[in-house]
């Protein structure tokens, strides 16, 4: 029985005969392929290029690429429906797909989101250190989840447990503190920065992206 073809696996045949042509053209200019992805928005189709290299890319770099690869795809024909051609830098935020985008960024910060909380952070938004990865789990260097507005604030008087006062509850606080500190330091593993050592199954993850900051 002849296995049907779907849209996706069709963009897919596209991407990859599209990334085939590109790469030695961008190697030309001494830039990587970071991705191709062929898609659909409202009526429109796009071959979306997306290039790196060392340093980052520039405007120059997009246009060299695109010129060459624009003559290319129109002699090799491979997609047959109209669409725009775009080539251009991934970006700071950048979707890591693939396994070599996971590979680059070993040591990186990236931000993870999954379909359903974590069973252990009861998170579904990780970030944290990328450590490594193979091909059913990823590993990170985890931030402690940011607390919520508004959680751990007590209304009217200061009181422990019980309506205890406040100073009583500090001390039995601590004192329980103390006799599990052994306990939670082997069932937690943490980097130097405090950072909780993670395991994430890959099916669990919806995205996962680098992580940048403003300034």
């Amino acid at each position: 029985m002849k296995k049907k073809k779907t849209a996706k696996n069709i963009y897919q045949q596209y991407e990859e005969r599209a990334e085939a042509i590109a790469v030695p053209i961008a190697e030309e200019f001494g830039i990587r392929i970071y991705d191709v992805e062929y898609v659909k928005e409202g009526e429109e189709f796009y071959l979306n290029v997306y290039i790196d290299k060392d340093g980052g890319v520039t405007i120059g770099d997009c246009e060299n690429v695109s010129r060459l690869l624009s003559d290319a795809l129109d002699k090799d024909d491979p997609i047959k429906d109209p669409y725009t051609l775009i080539v251009s830098s991934p970006g700071l935020g950048r979707a890591l797909t693939r396994d070599r985008h996971l590979q680059q960024s070993i040591g990186q910060d990236v931000e993870i989101h999954l379909y359903k909380p974590h069973a252990e952070t009861g998170e579904k938004d990780i970030r944290g250190e990328l450590v490594e990865f193979d091909d059913t789990q990823i590993v990170v260097n985890a931030d402690a989840p940011v607390p919520a507005k508004g959680k751990g604030k007590a209304k009217g008087r200061n009181k422990g447990a019980a309506g205890k006062p406040a100073m009583e509850a500090a001390q039995e606080a601590a004192e329980m503190t103390d006799n599990s500190s052994a306990a939670s330091a082997d069932e937690k593993q943490a980097d130097q920065s405090g950072r909780q050592r993670l395991t994430v199954g890959r099916k669990e993850i919806a995205s996962i992206r680098l992580a940048f900051d403003f300034e």
